[in-house]
């Protein structure tokens, strides 16, 4: 099942709140997304149309998918109904403002976080006043009008009303709702985006709002659950509170996250295990430490394995990920990743080969130094980094051992 859009239901939220009529499309739950999408137009005639894009591409190197020119046919679509301006937003547009804005042809885009620069970009669009000064707004023209905003205090900002929840997939066992505690993420490994998404400093929604929420989404027949926070377990004060309500609220849910395998002893796995966790992702990446140094990790082999086993002895389920081909990387400690993630007996393991090259990050900067790509390319096309001399030997040693372990894909 496709991911719901929890950032465009925070969105829609604000506005809504804010004494606007709102319509939200989920449109990759949609068959016909058009058809959908030209039936609302047609009969709700919205006055701005706001466009959240999640995923420029699949990030897969070998045959990658790339997303956007279905979102390009579908912004077409929406401005042969209509001349309301259509805005972009959403994680992939904040990484890519400008050359996203210009391939797509859109009107106009907000960088980072849309609840408050949505809502007073639509309050200027209703009253036609000067657009200087919304935050993180680009025209297609190129002219930025504010600085990106990132919201200190979480709690000031809602997680989607209950309106705009996918009736689709109430009391669906196999549908796990997302959710987000925190935003930002102060680790900085070499290839990662998510400081062009949330920015580096992390910011923290009250446990007790998340528990509210969540309890009423089990009042509308929810009860699994996708922590998308980053880092789960970071700070692990924060993580051993947000369970503890959790317990004590006595919600009966299901729940995943994604934990960094750091800082988590007995105490935290035991709560998380209490307050309904059943899987982790343990995104270690690599086991061979100059590798992990490469990519900017604060861990070692060492406290990967410990974090595994604690999580394991609490009945948590483990899926682990290596990402093969970076910088440094040679036949040896390629080998030594595969070994350590078959020593950590995991119940599922994910091997990705070639790494996708975002822009701004300290990998981008790598491959340019290298004349892997062009000083002037925006990335928007799916550009991957793999050490030179690897690709055809990692690509075939990956697929041998996946082949002789049935809980480890690609």
């Amino acid at each position: 099942m496709k991911a719901w859009p929890l950032g465009a239901g925070c969105v829609a939220t604000a506005a809504l709140h804010a004494g606007h009529e709102v319509i939200l499309l989920d449109l990759m739950s949609e068959t016909a997304p058009e058809s959908v999408a030209t039936d609302v137009i047609r009969n709700f005639r919205p006055e701005v149309i706001g466009v959240s894009i999640r995923n420029v591409d699949d990030q897969r190197m070998d045959d990658p998918k790339f997303f956007l020119n279905d979102v390009q046919e579908l912004i077409s679509r929406c401005r042969s109904l209509t001349n309301s301006p259509i805005v972009l937003g959403g994680a992939g547009y904040s990484i890519y403002p400008v050359s996203l804005l210009e391939y797509l042809a859109a009107d106009m885009g907000i960088q980072g976080e849309g609840e408050i620069a949505f809502l007073l970009l639509l309050e200027r669009l209703e009253k036609n006043e000067d657009l200087s000064g919304v935050p993180g707004l680009l025209l297609s023209t190129g002219e930025a009008l504010g600085s990106r905003r990132l919201e200190k205090n979480l709690d000031g900002l809602s997680l989607p009303d209950s309106r705009f929840l996918p009736k689709y997939a109430s009391g669906d066992d196999q549908f796990w709702l997302p959710v987000q505690t925190r935003r930002g993420c102060p680790m900085k490994c070499s290839y990662c985006s998510t400081a062009s998404i949330e920015g580096c400093t992390l910011r923290e929604r009250s446990p007790e709002a998340v528990v509210r929420w969540i309890d009423a989404c089990v009042g509308k027949g929810f009860r699994r659950y996708y922590f998308v926070d980053n880092t789960f377990n970071l700070p692990p004060s924060y993580a051993k509170k947000l369970c503890s309500k959790f317990a004590a609220a006595g919600l009966e849910i299901a729940w995943r996250c994604i934990i960094y395998p750091l800082h988590v002893d007995e105490e935290l796995a035991q709560l998380m295990a209490a307050a309904g966790c059943e899987d982790v992702s343990v995104g270690f990446e690599s086991g061979s430490e100059p590798m992990l140094h490469n990519m900017n990790k604060r861990f070692s082999p060492d406290q990967v394995r410990e974090v595994c086993e604690i999580l394991g002895r609490h009945g948590i389920r483990r899926m682990g990920f290596l990402m093969l081909g970076g910088p440094g990387e040679t036949k040896a400690s390629a080998l030594e990743s595969l070994n350590f993630a078959d020593s950590l007996d995991l119940d599922m393991m994910k091997i990705t080969v070639g790494i996708r090259i975002y822009p701004y990050t300290a990998l981008a900067e790598t491959a340019r130094e290298e004349g892997l790509i062009a000083k002037d390319d925006n990335l928007l096309t799916p550009r991957f980094y793999i050490a030179s001399g690897l690709g055809g030997w990692l690509r075939e040693t990956v697929d041998h051992w996946i082949s002789t372990r049935p809980n480890w894909v690609k």
